[in-house]
C-alpha cells in the first residue's frame, strides 16, 4: 500500500479539544504526539483487529499516521489503515504493514455527502442491493448500514 490520504477534520474525535488557554502555553511535541499513537493504537484493539508487532507514531505536524506490523491477511491489514486514517486531524496514513496471507488490495472510497450505502454500491458495482458487502467489509468500524459520515474512507472489496 504505502502513503494513503484522508481527509483532515472527519473521522473518530480520539485527541480531544485544547481549552483556549492551553493554546497559549508551550506544547511538548513528543509527549503529544505520543499520546495521539497511543490513542490510535487503542482504538485499533477497540476494533479487535489483531496485528503481531503493531506499532503506531503519529506525527501531529504533518498529520500523518505511520503504521507498522504483520495482519493475518489483507482485510485486517486494511481494517487497521482505516482505523488510523478515519480519526479526527490525521491527513494521510503511511501504510509499512504486512500481511501472512498475501491477497488484491480493496478499493477506496471516500463518502460525500447524500452518500448512502446503497448508492455508493450502485456506482462501485452497478448493484445498488450489493450495499451489505461494503457493510461487511468495514465492519467492525461501521456499526450500521446508515451510519457512515462524510470524509470518511471505506473499503471496496472486489
Amino acid at each position: 500500500m504505502s502513503l494513503i490520504s484522508f481527509i483532515k477534520g472527519a473521522g473518530e474525535k480520539l485527541f480531544g479539544s485544547k481549552p483556549a488557554a492551553a493554546e497559549a502555553a508551550p506544547v511538548d511535541v513528543d509527549a503529544a504526539n505520543k499520546t495521539a499513537s497511543d490513542a490510535i493504537a487503542a482504538y485499533i484493539g477497540t476494533q479487535n483487529l489483531k496485528v503481531d508487532g503493531l506499532d503506531v507514531a503519529f506525527d501531529g505536524s504533518t498529520g500523518t499516521v505511520s503504521v507498522a506490523g504483520e495482519a493475518a491477511d489483507q482485510a485486517t491489514r486494511e481494517k487497521v489503515v482505516l482505523c488510523c486514517g478515519n480519526v479526527a486531524g490525521v491527513t494521510q496514513v503511511d501504510d509499512a504493514m504486512t500481511t501472512v496471507e498475501p491477497a488484491d488490495e480493496s478499493r477506496w472510497y471516500t463518502v460525500v455527502s447524500g452518500d448512502t450505502l446503497s448508492a455508493i454500491s450502485k456506482t462501485q458495482y452497478g448493484n445498488a442491493n450489493e450495499y451489505p458487502k461494503i457493510f461487511e467489509a468495514n465492519k467492525p468500524m461501521l456499526s450500521s448500514p446508515d451510519k457512515i459520515y462524510p470524509g470518511q474512507v471505506l473499503r471496496i472489496p472486489a
